[in-house]
């Protein structure tokens, strides 16, 4: 791992993301819903990558923003894919409380960065 946990974390959710959309397709037949997931799911970890090339705090803070709104927008897709018995109770949790800890990663660079000098 590289000393940059938010890129990391990003990183190997949108593997899981990822491979619970290859299960939606092969398993539960799900060809909609699971494609917004793979889409907003892996737009995370692509827009913390961009952020973290940033050649001003400008650029970064609105990187992460594009990214926390992506986790937002995925959390809802996975809700769906929950609520709609796609995902059983185990595997909701795990994903999202993993999403949920993007967010609070996401949230936490946003608020830091907006207080420093970059």
């Amino acid at each position: 791992m590289s000393d940059n946990i938010v890129r990391d974390k990003s990183k190997a959710f949108a593997i899981r993301i990822i491979k619970m959309y290859k299960f939606l397709l092969k398993e539960k037949k799900e060809f909609i819903i699971s494609k917004q997931l793979v889409r907003s799911g892996t737009s995370i970890g692509a827009n913390v990558s961009e952020g973290v090339v940033a050649q001003s705090k400008k650029e970064l803070i609105a990187k992460m923003n594009i990214a926390l709104k992506e986790a937002a927008e995925t959390e809802y897709w996975l809700e769906l894919l929950h609520e709609t018995d796609y995902l059983n109770d185990a595997e909701f949790e795990s994903i999202y409380n993993d999403c949920a800890e993007l967010n609070r990663l996401l949230t936490a660079i946003i608020k830091s960065s907006n207080n420093s000098q970059f």
